[in-house]
């Protein structure tokens, strides 16, 4: 199509353009792509071989263990940094060199253009949490609105949300999660209006799945919750079905989080899945219904022997 080279050069000088205005917040007619990937495709993903290999200090750069720290344990073990180069540094130290002073705690699978995101982060400013999503294009705007965010708060006199509190990157977590998170590391995951998949050849690529169940249940602590929330009943249903099958997971009650009886914080972040996702708000212009579900993890039985 002879459109498509003049639509690929007008993206690419706008994205340039912002590389030179870094307070300018991105335009999502410039990121637009397909609402579908294909899970089971081998796309060009950068993953960790573990979570103790992840570079989470360039997501969360305000909260890097600081360079001053590394040296300090680098004397400490009569290593001269000065005659040693990056290239030169072992293992452990290029771990240091990533880490973060705290873990991530909230995910936000399939992310989309990041409106939970965005809502969550002032609403939970001591709260670090990552958007995941697969789609290339989408994955860059909410990277670029992020740093823009960012770049607005350094520049301000105001106390506005600095936003270093979330981060997004692509990632494909049916089946890269645990290259991720640790055991029980997040307390909350949200999984907003998935892609339904409608013929039930495809029903094998929808994110929630008995197997999936397990990998949200070891990188949930117990307590901690896993929010659903989509527009398509058949889903809503199916999701239920394999949460509630799951021994790792009981249903949250309506009544925790639609009435007044349960916590603020499941009630608010519930309220911001609802109003401030992508979808939620098509969802809201359209007049559509919207099917909420939550689901606790529990506490592992003791092994066999065990107190």
């Amino acid at each position: 199509m002879p459109a498509e080279p003049a639509k690929r050069h007008k993206r690419e000088a706008y994205k340039k353009s912002l590389e030179e205005d870094e307070v300018a917040l991105p335009k999502k007619k410039f990121y637009r792509q397909r609402a579908h990937a294909n899970p089971f495709s081998d796309h060009a993903l950068v993953y960790p071989k573990s979570p103790a290999d992840m570079d989470w200090a360039s997501l969360y750069p305000a909260y890097a263990v600081k360079k001053r720290e590394v040296k300090e344990k680098r004397s400490r073990e009569e290593i001269d940094i000065e005659e040693e180069s990056k290239t030169e540094l072992n293992e452990e130290e290029q771990r240091d060199l990533k880490r973060i002073s705290k873990d991530v705690e909230i995910a936000d699978i399939g992310c989309g253009f990041g409106g939970l995101l965005f809502a969550l982060a002032p609403k939970f400013p001591d709260t670090l949490m990552l958007g995941m999503e697969i789609r290339t294009s989408v994955t860059e705007y909410v990277a670029d609105k992020i740093r823009a965010l960012r770049t607005q708060h350094t520049s301000s006199r105001t106390q506005a949300p600095s936003y270093q509190n979330i981060s997004v990157l692509r990632a494909n977590t049916m089946k890269f999660l645990p290259n991720f998170f640790t055991r029980s590391q997040l307390h909350s995951i949200f999984l907003c209006f998935p892609d339904p998949h409608f013929k039930q050849r495809k029903h094998k690529a929808r994110i929630v799945s008995y197997t999936l169940a397990s990998e949200y249940a070891f990188a949930l602590r117990p307590g901690g919750v896993v929010y659903t929330i989509t527009d398509v009943r058949d889903l809503h249903e199916w999701m239920v079905g394999h949460f509630e099958r799951h021994e790792s997971f009981v249903r949250v009650a309506e009544e925790e989080f639609e009435g007044e009886g349960g916590g603020s914080e499941v009630r608010e972040k519930v309220r911001v899945m609802r109003t401030e996702t992508e979808e939620g708000k098509k969802v809201e212009r359209n007049g559509g219904e919207k099917f909420v579900a939550l689901f606790r993890r529990v506490v592992d039985p003791a092994w066999p022997g065990e107190s």
